[in-house]
C-alpha cells in the first residue's frame, strides 16, 4: 500500500510517500481502506514535537473510509461498513494518511450511507473537542441531544474555524442560542452558514456590548480558541458561574488572571484535550456526535460554513503546509481508491 510516513521530527519536509506493506488487524481492532483523511493542527504538532515516539509513524488522527478486515473479537458483521476515524494516530505509529490503516474498533464509527467521506473526515477532533467544550458547565449537561441545552446562551470564539464550527452546529442542535465572533466579514458568512444565530466582528466596535445586547444576563459557555487575546472580553459577558473552556490559545499571548474578578463571577475555566479527557468522557463524546451526525446536523462545506480544502495523498506536506499557514476552512487529504 501507499504510506505517507516520518522518520524525524521537522516541517512538512520530512513526510514522504512510501510503499508499506499491508497491515493485519490484531485482537479488537479493525483495518480501514481510508478514502479521505483529515488534517489537524495536532498533527502538524506532533510532526514537529521534541521526540519521536516511533522509529517512523504515518500521519493524521481523523479519516473515513471502509473496514475490509476485522480482528479477533470484532463483529464479522462490521467488514463493509463505512465509517468516521478520530485519534488514529494516538498512541500509535499508523494514523490515516495510508490508503489502509488499523484501528482499535471503538475508533471506528459507523457512518450513515447518506454522509459523505469528506465529511466523515471532519469529525473527530473538532466534533470531539466542540462536544467537550460545551458539556463541561457547572450548571449544564454532561451529554447534548436536542434541548439539552434549551435556555443557554453558547459563544463560539473563532466561529469560522474547524472547532468553532462545530461548536456552533452542535450547540445548535442541542438548543442554544449561539454566538459567533469573527474577525472579518467573510468569516462572518461563514459561521452565519453554520448556523450561528448572531454573529459579532470582535475588530469593530464594542464586541462586549453587542454580546451583551444579545444575552443580557450573559453567556452561559465559551468555547475559547485564543484565551490569552480574548479573556478580557470572555469576563465582560460571562454571566456567574459561566464556563469558559480553552482548548487552544492560539497567538500564544499570555494569560494573566484578575483574581478577586473571577471570585466574585465563580468563573469555571475549563481546559481540555481528547487525548486526556478519558475514556468515558471520549465514549460519550462519540455516542452524542454520531447521533448528530445521524440528524443531519454537522454537514461541511462552504454552503455550511467549512470550506472544504483538499490535497491528494501525495501532497500531504502541501496539506501540512495549509493548515499550518492558518487556510480558512478543514484541510483534507484524498487517499486513491
Amino acid at each position: 500500500m501507499k504510506a505517507i510516513i516520518y522518520r524525524a521530527n521537522g516541517g512538512p519536509d520530512v513526510l514522504e510517500l512510501a510503499d508499506r506493506d499491508l497491515p493485519a488487524p490484531g485482537p479488537g481492532e479493525v483495518r480501514v481502506r481510508v478514502a479521505v483523511s483529515g488534517v489537524n493542527p495536532a498533527d502538524g504538532q506532533a510532526r514537529s514535537g521534541a521526540a519521536m515516539a516511533f522509529p517512523e509513524v504515518t500521519p493524521h488522527l481523523d479519516g473515513a473510509g471502509v473496514i475490509d478486515a476485522v480482528g479477533e473479537g470484532v463483529d464479522r458483521d462490521r467488514t463493509g461498513q463505512r465509517v468516521w476515524l478520530f485519534m488514529a494516530a494516538a498512541g500509535r505509529p499508523t494514523g490515516t494518511a495510508a490508503e489502509f490503516t488499523v484501528v482499535p474498533a471503538e475508533r471506528a464509527v459507523p457512518l450513515p450511507d447518506d454522509v459523505g467521506f469528506e465529511a466523515g473526515a471532519s469529525l473527530g477532533v473538532p466534533a470531539l473537542t466542540a462536544h467537550r467544550a460545551l458539556t463541561l458547565a457547572e450548571d449544564g449537561p454532561r451529554r447534548l441531544r436536542p434541548g439539552a441545552l434549551d435556555g443557554r446562551v453558547v459563544l463560539a470564539a473563532g466561529g469560522a474555524g474547524a472547532v468553532g464550527h462545530a461548536v456552533v452546529q452542535l450547540a445548535r442542535w442541542a438548543g442554544a442560542t449561539v454566538i459567533g465572533t469573527v474577525s472579518g466579514p467573510e468569516k462572518a458568512r461563514l459561521a452565519t452558514a453554520a448556523g450561528a444565530h448572531h454573529v459579532i466582528n470582535y475588530r469593530e466596535g464594542d464586541p462586549a456590548a453587542a454580546i451583551r445586547a444579545v444575552a443580557p444576563d450573559g453567556v452561559d459557555i465559551v468555547a475559547e480558541v485564543a484565551l490569552g487575546a480574548n479573556l478580557a472580553l470572555d469576563l465582560s459577558v460571562l454571566r456567574p458561574r459561566g464556563t469558559i473552556s480553552t482548548y487552544a490559545n492560539d497567538g500564544g499571548r499570555p494569560v494573566e488572571l484578575n483574581v478577586p474578578q473571577n471570585m466574585v463571577l465563580n468563573t469555571r475555566f475549563q481546559f481540555l484535550v481528547l487525548y486526556t479527557a478519558g475514556p468515558e468522557a471520549r465514549a460519550a463524546a462519540v455516542e452524542d456526535v454520531a447521533a448528530a451526525v445521524r440528524d443531519g446536523a454537522l454537514p461541511v462545506g462552504a454552503e455550511h460554513g467549512l470550506p472544504l480544502v483538499r490535497f491528494p495523498l501525495d501532497r500531504t506536506a502541501d496539506a501540512h503546509r495549509a493548515v499550518e499557514n492558518g487556510t480558512v476552512g478543514k484541510v483534507l487529504v484524498d487517499v486513491p481508491l
